[in-house]
């Protein structure tokens, strides 16, 4: 069986053929331009794939998606913002292949479920902070959908104090406050004159007033946000992967005093918010683990 992983990110499309269900040794990835933004994608499939027979594929997208039809609609990629069609252009380019798809907080989920910090694990949370903020949820053992796919979209918690505008219409959603995309924009209002969350990070360790503010801000946002879910989903762990959670101190300890404060039951008090072990490809890794669950018929991820 030969499984084909796809991440559809915010800024980026990631590929790659997976090993032994659990492993991707080579990713490759394109940016998602402003517009073709399909081509870029079908561009990328078909060089990561060349004359490979393909058994099954497994596609993990930003959010929102509507995994009872196929349609991604992520709220970062404008073209695409009214919905695409995803499952059925994929399929149309590999017509004999199985294909699942889910959003990328579900196949992160499953990744830290199979070989992350989650193994194991009955009840956890699976959270990517970066460009955006998303999440998947472990609850007896199984990730949780929903009835559209879309279970575990933390990003879009409220957070209290914070009367940010997010894209997706709302106001005051985590992803708006915290997300690496959102405090570069916050930082760059107050002056700082950087362009990336790894560079607003890299400002933070220097001590930068403003790159520590902003990473101060996220963490507190972070930290009410998974407060909330702890108290919803009376979970054992979250974990936290993605780039801008690589932050470190400047954005893990006001996380932590934010959880402290807001996370006053006795059942979470207990949970334990840890760094992820996956270094490379969590949701290519997840997205594959569905592939192969799929194909094999061990895992069905339809609502």
């Amino acid at each position: 069986m030969t499984v084909l992983a796809l991440d559809i990110g915010a800024t980026k499309f990631a590929a790659g053929l997976v090993h032994n269900g659990l492993e991707v040794p080579e990713v490759r990835r394109v940016d998602v331009p402003p517009e073709n933004v399909w081509a870029a994608c079908r561009g990328l499939l078909l060089e990561v794939v060349g004359d490979t027979a393909i058994t099954a594929i497994g596609i993990g997208s930003a959010g929102p998606v509507d995994v009872r039809t196929g349609v991604t609609a992520p709220l970062n990629i404008p073209e695409w913002k009214s919905g695409f069609a995803i499952v059925a252009a994929v399929q149309e380019l590999f017509p004999t292949a199985a294909i699942r798809f889910a959003i990328d907080g579900a196949c992160l989920a499953l990744a830290e479920h199979h070989v992350g910090a989650l193994r194991g694990i009955p009840n956890g949370l699976a959270m990517t902070v970066s460009s955006g903020i998303g999440g998947g949820i472990i609850a007896d053992g199984r990730v949780v959908m929903g009835r559209t796919g879309n279970a575990g979209h933390i990003g879009h918690i409220v957070v209290p104090g914070w009367d940010v505008p997010c894209l997706c219409g709302g106001v005051g959603c985590v992803e708006a406050v915290a997300s690496g995309m959102s405090s570069v924009r916050w930082a760059v209002q107050q002056g700082w004159q950087g362009k990336t969350g790894l560079q607003l990070s890299e400002a933070a360790q220097t001590g930068d007033e403003i790159a520590l503010a902003a990473l101060h801000r996220a963490g507190t946002a972070l930290g009410q946000a998974i407060a909330s879910a702890a108290a919803l989903l009376d979970v054992d762990i979250c974990v936290i992967g993605g780039g801008f959670a690589q932050s470190g101190e400047p954005l893990w300890k006001p996380m932590q005093a934010a959880l402290d404060k807001h996370a006053r039951l006795d059942f979470t008090r207990e949970l334990r918010v840890i760094p992820s072990r996956i270094s490379n490809g969590a949701t290519l890794v997840g997205a594959g683990v569905l592939a192969a669950g799929a194909a094999t018929g061990e895992i069905d991820p339809r609502p």
